[in-house]
């Protein structure tokens, strides 16, 4: 057996497709992060990529204090791991508002806070706080291009910051600048389009100032921008993705040097014709967003082109006078590693080339508890 980093000596104990991840992997990649930015009190790691505890407990050890998170499921789990900080980057609407109201009552070790981008949520969200005796503190989510959410940094987010500042139940005491919509390849012009959608961020940061309002904190960017949000020395870096990596972000960010960390490993289950194989890694198992070419990348097996894709099979071709069998085990970075372990309940744990346990990638569900 060729031995890589990767290689599960005991691999016939673990059924496939399945997601495994390398500890100290994950381990070195949070130290690498730490020697990329001045101060690991300006880290807020989004915990959207990896979703349990364990993880969670190794960034806390590192001397991580604050977080991010998309889900009130992702909230929980950072409440149940007494996580200090928590921002739910999202805007609580409906039934997800009393769920967060809820969870500032259940987990009191952790301030939770979270994003308000027009009127309406606001007042919203501040009768939900007084109706559950609590105040909840907020960030302005500022539109810098990715045009999903958020209000444009402009006069009218300065009157939205003001209109927060009177409500009686929330405190708004940052600004929120999400720029995933930047991935150049090319670092100078991410670095460019980055710094043009920073600049009226900065701008309003003073505006606010200028007014006699505490100086708003700016939590700005995800892993493409993140070597750029790291020099400013007035911003919180919110990278996910590191924890793990993928394919993507290896080819799309080649100057972050962390280690992919998570795999999924497939079998050989077919062989349909002469040249192509059929691997037990379908939809269900791998991200499937991407066109067919950019789901899954084989460390041992390159060369392998994918032509098909369904729910639980991806066939692909190995070319003529290939000598795979039935059996054989591949090993395969995600293209996209988040949503991909949402696609799974548990990461089985790697260690020595062993396969030694596991992970319960608790928030993946939408509910926890609450």
């Amino acid at each position: 057996m060729d031995h890589h980093w990767f290689t599960i000596d005991n691999v016939d104990k673990l059924d496939t497709p399945a997601l495994v991840v390398y500890p100290d992997r994950v381990q070195a990649n949070i130290d690498v992060l730490k020697t990329m930015i001045d101060d690991v009190a300006r880290l807020r790691p989004h915990i959207k990529t990896y979703k349990n505890k364990q993880v969670t407990q190794l960034l806390l050890e590192a001397g991580v204090n604050k977080f991010k998170c998309a889900t009130i499921a992702e909230a929980e789990l950072l409440g149940m791991c007494k996580a200090p900080d928590v921002l739910l980057a999202y805007q609580p609407v409906g039934p997800k508002l009393d769920r967060f109201i809820k969870l500032i009552h259940i987990y009191p070790q952790t301030r939770f806070s979270c994003l308000v981008d027009n009127d309406l949520a606001a007042k919203e969200i501040s009768d939900a706080a007084l109706a559950g005796k609590t105040t909840v503190t907020v960030y302005i989510d500022l539109n810098v291009g990715m045009n999903r959410t958020g209000i444009a940094p402009g006069f009218d987010a300065l009157q939205l910051y003001m209109d927060c500042a009177v409500l009686p139940g929330i405190t708004p005491v940052g600004l929120h600048a999400y720029d995933g919509h930047i991935h150049d390849v090319d670092v100078a012009k991410r670095k460019e389009r980055c710094d043009a959608g920073f600049a009226p961020v900065l701008k309003l940061q003073q505006d606010l100032k200028a007014k006699d309002y505490p100086e708003p904190i700016i939590i700005a960017g995800g892993s493409p921008t993140f070597t750029i949000h790291s020099k400013r020395s007035v911003v919180e870096c919110s990278p996910g993705t590191f924890v793990y990596w993928d394919r993507g972000y290896e080819l799309e960010i080649p100057e972050q040097p962390f280690l992919p960390a998570v795999l999924v490993v497939t079998r050989v289950v077919s062989l349909p014709d002469t040249t192509k194989l059929c691997l037990d890694v379908g939809h269900k198992s791998i991200s499937a967003e991407n066109e067919l070419a950019k789901r899954i990348y084989f460390l041992n097996a390159p060369q392998l082109v994918p032509v098909g894709q369904s729910e639980e099979h991806l066939v692909v071709d190995a070319g003529k006078g290939h000598d795979y069998q039935i059996g054989d085990v591949l090993y395969g970075i995600p293209h996209h590693v988040c949503p991909t372990v949402a696609l799974y309940e548990r990461v089985c744990t790697i260690e020595n080339n062993i396969l030694t346990g596991e992970w319960l990638n608790l928030a993946r569900d939408r509910k926890i508890t609450i």
